[in-house]
Parts: structure tokens; sequence; C-alpha cells
């Protein structure tokens, strides 16, 4: 019993001994323990996420229903925002109501240098295209390397006097 208590309890990792090997990871730490203390429970709407390249990706979203207008995407800093709100009611009263069409919000956290491109709406699917666009200064570069001529040449003799 102590051990399942101790278990469930546990909801965070321990990432100091990556803290000691690595710089400049804050985030991902950060964002690994907030996705272990936050459980998602609510699934709607179904979405896919897909890797079509070495740089792009694609979500794909389940909205039937929802019209262009109902639909927002936003998105700022990392984070993705989609989300619907019926706007209009149907006419009649329902006898059984068995497609979902409660508003909704969801959030995807993207990682650096990822930017939505497209989306389209067709047949109730919303596809969301993502491309992984780096930056130039950023991207892996060759440094020469200079002998020791180089070196020696940037070196200026202040006193030339013998000891």
């Amino acid at each position: 019993m102590l051990l399942k208590e101790n278990m469930a309890m546990r909801t965070l990792f321990d990432f100091s001994p990556l803290h000691r090997s690595s710089i400049g990871f804050d985030r991902v730490f950060d964002l690994l323990e907030s996705a272990a203390r936050t459980q998602q429970t609510d699934n709607y709407p179904p979405f896919d996420s897909i890797k079509l390249g070495d740089d792009s990706y694609r979500i794909t979203m389940a909205v039937a229903g929802f019209t262009q207008d109902e639909l927002t995407i936003s998105a700022q800093g990392n984070l993705l925002l989609v989300s619907g709100e019926h706007k209009v009611e149907p006419e009649g009263e329902f006898l059984h109501r068995g497609i979902a069409s409660r508003a909704f919000n969801r959030r995807f956290e993207l990682a650096e240098h990822i930017y939505v491109t497209g989306a389209r709406l067709a047949n109730g699917l919303l596809s969301i295209d993502l491309k992984r666009e780096v930056p130039e200064a950023m991207k892996p570069r060759r440094i020469s390397i200079n002998g020791d001529e180089g070196i020696a040449s940037t070196v200026k003799q202040i006193h030339t006097e013998a000891a």
C-alpha cells in the first residue's frame, strides 16, 4: 500500500543529472515536467499529427459540423491554439445528438523555429501545415583554422631589448 501511494504522488521526473551536462535545455525540461503533471483527458476534437518530411509536419483535426468562420487558428511564440465555437444553433428539436458540437480549445506546443505555413478545411477535416525554418545564422557552418602564422602576425612586439 505504501508503494502505491509513493508511486501515485511521484509525477515529476528528476532531471538533475541532465542539468550537469547540458546548457540551455531548461525549456525542454519544463515542458516534460508540465506534461507529466497535466494529463489530458479531453480528446475533443480528435487529431492526427503527421511528419511529412525532415522539416515539414501536418496536424489534421476532425471538426465535422464546424464552418470556416467558426474556427480560429492563432500562433504566438511556440504555442499554436486552435479553437472552434458554433455561432448558430441548428433548427428543430434533437431526437438524438451524436455529432459533437461543443466549443473547443486545442493547444500545441511547437518546437523552436516551427511556423504555420497554411491551413485548409475540407470534408470536415482541418489541416494545418507546419514547417521548420532554421535561420541561416543558426545553421551549422564550418570554421576555418589559421596556422601559427595567423596568430603571430596579430601580436605586436612592444620592447625588443635583450635581457
